[in-house]
């Protein structure tokens, strides 16, 4: 203490007032702490960001984000599907077919194991997708429309490719003796059964209402139905059982050929989203069309499920000349700020809700 310098006095009034002024402060604390907990809560209780646009998803967060998921590749969805779809058709008429020179009560039943076989992989393969989506309602839409395609496209592929079939094996013949065990014989089957693959893509792409994704169709379904046929007979040779070889051979077949025409479409594409957070984190939604729609409402392109903020037409994706043109009718966000009607850049991230979407496009030189 420097000299003539008053000493420090404290009094116990002026210990009551600090422990008064200390408490406050505890008060106004808690106080701050009960209004983040308030807010949390009005935000629906959870610490998710999911539904939070004023930030852009970071690719860290854990619960805003969701690593690639298998089951959302088309070329495994449809895969299944086509499998599925195949083993069906077998499954159900199978119990009418007979091996050998045996006939059962209905001879003529025999005749319809290929066509329903194809009919069920067309009926497989349309609603795939939807069902991927969640969207039942496409589901149930494009299911009828392929039954009602598949199965008179089943009959006639089947017939012309029987008719095939029956003339490459004649002209295999004629440089010697061909028989099942023969690469030769696998050869004519895989041709024949490529057919089968043109009905699967038709159906595919007409019940999308695109010519390019039914010509996409069209062609991974030749490449996978060509596979299916070209193993089916040595399937055949390794299973000892007639209804067991059909079985795998045909199942084979519908994977490959669903498998293939996912691969091909999705090798081919030249404008497409890829989801990067949300739900569906990890599909990729192909740009077909001149206007594509995106919103809650099942009738969308590119339907959004799950989120209220999302209004029935959220957006859409317009091609105009060598570009892609977002127009917004809800809140739609890039990089931290609301975006108005704007021509997209290959590489940009959209957020909608609680969607997160990259766009991307082929460069093409």
């Amino acid at each position: 203490m420097s000299e003539g310098q008053e000493p420090l006095r404290i009094t116990l009034d002026d210990l009551a007032k600090a422990d008064e002024l200390a408490k406050q402060g505890e008060v106004a604390k808690i106080g701050a702490q009960s209004l983040d907990t308030g807010s949390a809560e009005a935000g629906g209780g959870s610490d998710k960001r999911y539904g939070n646009i004023r930030d852009t998803v970071d690719e860290d967060d854990k619960s805003t984000v969701r690593r690639d998921s298998i089951l959302l590749k088309s070329w495994f969805y449809l895969g299944l599907a086509g499998l599925v779809g195949a083993l069906a058709g077998w499954a159900l008429m199978e119990p009418f077919y007979y091996d050998g020179e045996e006939q059962g009560a209905w001879p003529w039943l025999e005749e319809l194991l290929i066509p329903m076989t194809v009919a069920l992989l067309c009926f497989g393969c349309a609603i795939a997708e939807s069902l991927v989506e969640r969207s039942w309602k496409k589901a149930l839409t494009k299911g009828a429309l392929a039954l009602g395609l598949g199965i008179p496209l089943g009959f006639v592929f089947s017939s012309i490719a029987n008719i095939l079939y029956t003339i490459l094996l004649h002209l295999a013949s004629l440089g010697g003796e061909i028989t099942p065990e023969s690469p030769a014989w696998w050869a004519c089957r895989s041709l024949a059964w490529a057919l089968f693959g043109v009905s699967a893509g038709l159906v595919y792409g007409v019940v999308g209402f695109n010519v390019r994704k039914m010509l996409y169709g069209v062609l991974g379904g030749m490449l996978g139905s060509a596979i299916g046929g070209a193993i089916f007979d040595p399937i055949a040779q390794v299973v000892d059982s007639g209804d067991v070889s059909r079985a795998v051979g045909l199942g084979l077949f519908g994977l490959a050929t669903g498998a293939a025409i996912g691969l091909v479409e999705s090798a081919l594409k030249d404008r497409w989203l890829q989801v990067t957070a949300g739900p569906l984190a990890g599909k990729q939604f192909i740009l077909y069309k001149p206007l594509t729609t995106i919103g809650r409402s099942q009738a969308c392109d590119i339907y959004l499920f799950k989120d209220p903020s999302i209004q029935d037409v959220h957006a859409t994706l317009e091609r105009r000349g060598p570009g892609l043109w977002l127009t917004p009718r809800g809140p739609v966000y890039m990089g931290h700020q609301p975006t108005r009607p704007r021509m997209l850049q290959s590489g940009e991230q959209i957020q909608i809700g609680r969607y997160t979407f990259r766009y991307q496009e082929r460069r093409t030189r």
